[in-house]
């Protein structure tokens, strides 16, 4: 199978900068969030339809960027 309708974006939230690409592969849909900077991936959902599972990936990454502590330099 093969990975279709391939979106990518960047927005932020919470104060920092996260990627969210989805795609389809059959009938379910992905989605994975990111931090753009070091790149590590925050959340993996499958889900029925692209909202879904970027929605379920956004909240589970937004909880856990909630939960990071910021250093003042």
């Amino acid at each position: 199978m093969k990975a279709e309708e391939y979106q990518e974006r960047t927005l932020e939230l919470g104060g920092w900068p996260v990627k969210i690409t989805s795609y389809r592969i059959g009938e379910t849909w992905h989605a994975q969030a990111d931090n753009v900077s070091p790149g590590a991936c925050l959340a993996r959902i499958s889900a029925a339809s692209r909202e879904d599972a970027e929605r379920q990936a956004l909240e589970k990454a937004e909880k856990m960027l909630g939960r990071t502590r910021v250093q003042e330099v």
